[in-house]
């Protein structure tokens, strides 16, 4: 049988939904112009009808309704959309991150300006060609002194940009990988939330929308997938490893790496193991730093390098104004103080390396004589070994382009007196110290007798840096070797304090049998001059004038990929975000319509409560009177 207050009870319950309907909109205004806030919906049922199916249901004809429940307050949100924008934010952190860094490099150069590396690098060379003209005049070589004090300065300026740059990213990438892990552990802390409010029975919309907006940035700081298959946990993984479980959670760490500049590597915390991202900004971070900051510091070191070298080999055999000769133009400092490069790399107080840049054969050789004989060379590469064969059909020339594009971590020309000549270049791993010939061998004659460099062909004649002494390999008649260099010669490559204490020692003149040509021979400084035409870079492809302009136009294409990659996937990330707010955003029309029906209904259910009143004041307090 109805209770008499049955109209009061469904009054009620259409009050009680209709108010928490007007709560949720309010609540949906008050948040319309929070970022990553999704609208809520009440969704409302019919409440169970009094009479439920069964044997012992009173006979009484139909269900009678109960009025209206709310059954779920859910919020509007595309999972599917959600998981796109996730995977496009890692793409969109990556290059942003990467074209404002790529962007100071490119900086770095000074290009096109007049304080630029090749800009000193012309007056230097001008100043040479004006001293060959005039050999007997000191002002010439206080002009030459002074373009080349220019030109280091301007090498190591763009050197100290390059590295400021790197360490400027490293810590980025500690406090990138602070955000990391202080992000992780809210979203561990927030499942943990979510996961209580459910076993109530409650539906946490804002502490989803808090989870899912620190989902979408740590999606920008590094690369992740979310899985949700189980509804009772929620799962992040970055390249297959699961950084988020519920309320279990992995963070990253950092180890200085002394063979990368002391800089951080990204590690697992509970492990040693080496963190593989796929994109983010903290992999952009590593990338540029690792590879771009280190490849131009490596390309300018390079150039730096062999101009040293290059420009003091003629300096050498020159004399000056004063009669001295045998001097550098340059100061070279080796990166060890034993003359054979012996070096104890493993700290034990024992040599056990040797450090060595440039090794050079003792005979003369000419770019286009055939060789005749047949052999195959080995030489260090990246990746392990790489062998280089050659035929009796080859010329000299073929068989150095073969050396200078096998990929080898060694460069081969022939020097001004036409002996071969390998140099160490810098190396693409980080745990090989640069400018350093690890590795030289030949099964056949090319290395031994042809250019006179080694001792013996095979395994048992190679030179090897893995051992002291290992010049020892080299032929004892005539072959040289050279200590590599102080880490970074852009750094700190500078002129001769000699040569600036006395102009007059500057050479210009070349001579013979210990004697000078005379101060009117300008001979060596006009070879020196030359040096700006010859393809003596790596390779003997590019002019010095040319590798530079090369390194600061690579640089320069990368920084606008970077930009142009940057704003094309922003443009996608705003399409996304804009058609995830045209779902899940709150629209001020949408909500005061709710509103009218809820006031609607909630003054409905007011006038049944009302009604029914009424209606029980007539039975209790007037019936029977």
């Amino acid at each position: 049988m109805l209770s008499t207050f049955t109209g009061i009870e469904l009054g009620k319950r259409g009050l009680l939904a209709h108010t928490q309907g007007f709560i949720t909109v309010g609540h949906n205004l008050d948040n319309a112009g929070v970022e990553g806030y999704s609208r809520q919906r009440v969704i409302m049922t019919a409440s169970d009808p009094i009479y439920q199916p069964g044997l012992n249901r009173e006979m009484t004809k139909g269900h009678i309704g109960q009025g209206v429940e709310v059954e779920r307050v859910e919020r509007i949100r595309n999972l599917l959309l959600e998981d796109e924008i996730i995977s496009k934010t890692g793409h969109g952190g990556y290059w942003d991150s990467s074209s404002n860094y790529l962007q100071m490099v490119a900086e770095a150069y000074n290009e096109p300006t007049e304080h630029s590396v090749r800009t000193r690098m012309d007056q230097f060379w001008e100043a040479w060609q004006e001293l060959s003209t005039h050999p007997s005049e000191t002002a010439a070589r206080r002009v030459v002194l002074e373009r080349g004090t220019s030109l280091v300065g301007s090498l190591n300026n763009t050197y100290k940009k390059l590295r400021g740059i790197g360490d400027m990213i490293d810590g980025d990438v500690t406090a990138t990988v602070d955000q990391v892990n202080a992000t992780i552990r809210l979203i561990a802390s927030l499942s943990e939330q979510i996961e209580k409010a459910k076993a109530l029975g409650d539906n946490p919309n804002d502490l989803y929308d808090k989870r899912d907006n620190l989902v979408e940035e740590l999606g920008t700081l590094i690369d992740i997938s979310v899985v949700r298959t189980d509804p009772d946990e929620f799962i992040v993984y970055t390249n297959s490893r699961m950084v988020v479980q519920g309320r279990v959670f992995q963070e990253l760490d950092i180890r200085r790496t002394p063979e990368n500049e002391g800089y951080a590597q990204v590690v697992w915390k509970d492990t040693p193991e080496q963190v593989a991202l796929l994109g983010g900004k903290l992999k952009s971070l590593l990338d540029v730093r690792d590879n771009d900051v280190r490849g131009e510091i490596q390309k300018l070191d390079v150039l730096a390098m062999n101009f040293v070298d290059l420009v003091n080999e003629v300096h050498r055999k020159g004399f000056g104004l004063n009669g001295k000769t045998n001097q550098d133009f340059f100061k070279e400092i080796p990166f060890v103080v034993n003359v054979n490069g012996n070096y104890d790399r493993n700290g034990d107080g024992a040599f056990d390396a040797t450090y060595v840049f440039r090794l050079t054969g003792a005979n003369r050789l000419k770019g286009n004589d055939l060789i005749g004989i047949a052999g195959r060379m080995t030489l260090p590469g990246p990746n392990g070994d790489v062998f280089v064969e050659y035929f009796p059909t080859d010329t000299v020339a073929d068989v150095m382009q073969r050396i200078n594009f096998s990929g080898a971590e060694v460069t081969a020309h022939l020097n001004g007196d036409g002996k071969l000549s390998l140099k160490a270049v810098p190396n693409e791993n980080p745990v090989n110290p640069d400018f350093v010939i690890r590795h030289a061998e030949d099964s056949g004659e090319f290395l031994i007798g042809y250019a006179g460099l080694l001792r013996t062909s095979g395994a048992a004649g190679a030179y090897d840096w893995n051992q002291a002494d290992a010049v020892a390999a080299l032929r004892p008649d005539g072959a040289q070797f050279a200590v590599a260099p102080l880490a970074h010669p852009s750094a700190w490559i500078a002129v001769n304090p000699v040569l600036t204490r006395e102009p007059a020692t500057i050479a210009s003149a070349f001579g013979a049998n210990g004697e000078s040509n005379g101060p009117e021979d300008g001979s060596a400084a006009m070879a020196i001059a030359d040096l700006r035409k010859k393809q003596v870079m790596v390779g003997e492809q590019l002019t010095f004038d040319d590798y530079f302009a090369d390194a600061a136009a690579s640089i320069g294409i990368r920084s606008q990929e970077a930009l142009k990659n940057n704003q094309t996937q922003a443009l996608e990330l705003k399409n996304l975000h804009d058609l995830r707010e045209s779902i899940s955003g709150v629209n001020i029309d949408e909500e005061m319509t709710q509103m009218i029906k809820f006031q609607h209904g909630y003054n409905a259910a007011a006038r049944i409560v009302t009604e029914f009143d009424r209606m029980l004041d007539v039975i209790i307090n007037r019936m029977g009177v």
